[in-house]
């Protein structure tokens, strides 16, 4: 009895509480602001915050005053809208600024973005992203039409990947307070290019400035007192590229001078006195890209090297011309790459490796092998013969996920070419190995590496992430077998295929 009565007021408590208390305000409604917003943070999602407005009156509100705005999956362009409208409402002193505003829709049109956006713009004080999650295409044809980003002038960092919406930048306005600049998926339009809004007449506090999947880049002009860090990718029909940045520290560039598939003739003029950081990873001619005096510089990046190929490779040209402009740099980033089957057709393949005359003076090379079942060794001990003096060797091999995937090249193929590769002694002290997969053609060279580096001190291996525990134990004792005393040989396999952990081979 006592069991059911005890039962029976709890049921009569809750009946109570929910009903208000017989018109008084119930319990939760009644807690502090700050203690309510923060259990409306916990639901997640500003849609799951908004829904508590039917609760009550004391509540219909409340979730307006959240300081971040976060809408997910379960959006759509109406309740971004209506959200932000309910905010705009309210005075200032009623609402705070925004802190953060995220947003995930999918297919979201060029008018739906005109509706918020303004809102959030007057509203925002910190950060936006914005991702439409439709498949991306080359173009939207659906959707006619740009839409014109407006000045968001409290704005700390803002990231846009539109899925190749058309975009137009704002003609005016200061982004005063703007640090982190994203622009991914997007089709320029309009007479503001990207250059003159993010310099620092536009953009006085800009640090970072991305640039990726990007149509319609023409000519980039910027002039920036702020900006240290500049990356452009995968933004084909740049044909101009002007940078005036005293303060610049990194720079990046992939594959932008070119229209569709095809490299057109670089034009660039760089001014970056402070840069320590070049990833030139486009076509590269003296006469016309221009990088002035960088005598900071501690890393390059270089376009790719094909090991065999057609005589006159535009490529290696290239990658040849950018390594004897720089005499001394301490860390050289190098891809080696082999023909596949979609570029065999280039003509007869010639071992090319002997095009590579010099490299700058560097401590620490970093080498990608992109090997498409090729045997690397030759091609890797050209490169360290023309570098004895580095102290590290990052060795990193580009494979498919699925080892099956690629096949071994044929019998007597010319990648055996030339056979008798070795080199003098190096002063390697650290080799450092991602990706390796256990073919005979890596355990050669890693086995020639010990021979090789006379003071090696320390050996670090992480494995394909196909490979599996088993076929990592019989890796590890293979290679063990090639070291030294005295050298440190630590070996990292992936669980999950995502987890890098350490591996300690049984004795």
């Amino acid at each position: 009895m006592e069991h059911i009565r005890g039962e029976t007021e709890t049921a009569a408590k809750r009946a109570k509480l929910s009903a208000g208390g017989g018109g008084s305000e119930d319990r939760l409604s009644a807690l502090p602001d700050d203690v309510l917003l923060h259990i409306l943070r916990d639901l997640g999602t500003t849609s799951a915050a908004a829904r508590t407005s039917v609760l009550s009156r004391r509540w219909r509100h409340l979730w307006a005053l959240l300081p971040d705005l976060h809408f997910f999956w379960d959006a759509n362009p109406n309740s971004v809208h209506g959200a932000l409208a309910a905010l705009e409402a309210m005075t200032d002193d009623e609402a705070p600024p925004l802190r953060s505003l995220i947003v995930f829709l999918s297919h979201a049109s060029p008018d739906s973005l005109a509706a918020w956006l303004p809102i959030a713009a007057r509203r925002l004080a910190g950060v936006l992203t914005f991702v439409d999650m439709a498949p991306r295409n080359d173009a939207r044809e659906d959707e006619k039409g740009a839409f014109e980003l407006p000045c968001f002038e409290k704005a700390t960092a803002m990231s846009f990947d539109l899925g190749f919406l058309s975009l137009a930048l704002p003609p005016s306005g200061v982004f005063s307070r703007l640090t982190d600049l994203s622009l991914d998926g997007v089709q320029l339009h309009g007479p503001c290019g990207i250059g003159e809004a993010a310099s620092s007449s536009r953009c006085p506090s800009l640090r970072r400035l991305t640039v990726c999947n990007a149509q319609g880049l023409g000519n980039f002009a910027i002039h920036s007192e702020s900006l240290l860090e500049i990356q452009l990718k995968k933004s084909c029909g740049l044909q101009q590229l002007t940078i005036v940045a005293p303060a610049l520290k990194k720079l990046m560039l992939f594959f932008c001078f070119s229209s569709g598939s095809i490299p057109s003739q670089p034009v660039a003029d760089i001014t970056a006195p402070q840069l320590e950081l070049l990833e030139w990873r486009e076509a590269y001619d003296p006469s016309s890209v221009q990088f002035g005096k960088m005598a900071h510089l501690e890393l390059l990046g270089t376009t790719f090297f094909l090991v065999y190929g057609p005589d006159g490779y535009a490529h290696n040209r290239d990658c040849v011309r950018l390594l004897r402009h720089f005499e001394v740099v301490h860390t050289l980033s190098l891809v080696l790459a082999y023909m596949s089957e979609d570029i065999e057709d280039l003509g007869e393949p010639h071992y090319l490796m002997e095009d590579m005359t010099s490299l700058p003076d560097i401590k620490f090379l970093t080498l990608l092998l992109i090997p498409n079942g090729h045997s690397f060794g030759a091609s890797s001990f050209h490169v360290l013969r023309m570098c004895t003096g580095i102290r590290k060797l990052m060795l990193i091999f580009n494979t498919p996920l699925d080892l099956e995937a690629e096949t071994a090249c044929a019998s007597g193929c010319i990648c055996d070419q030339p056979p008798n590769w070795k080199t003098e002694e190096l002063v390697l002290q650290e080799v450092e190995i991602t990706y390796l997969r256990g073919t005979e053609h890596d355990f050669a060279l890693v086995k020639r590496l010990f021979t090789w580096a006379t003071v090696l001190q320390t050996m670090t291996i992480t494995f394909h992430r196909s490979i599996t525990e088993s076929m990592a134990k019989e890796f590890c004792q293979r290679i063990l077998g090639f070291s030294k005393p005295g050298i440190c040989v630590e070996f990292y396999v992936y669980h999950f295929f995502w987890k890098k952990v350490l591996y300690v081979p049984e004795n």
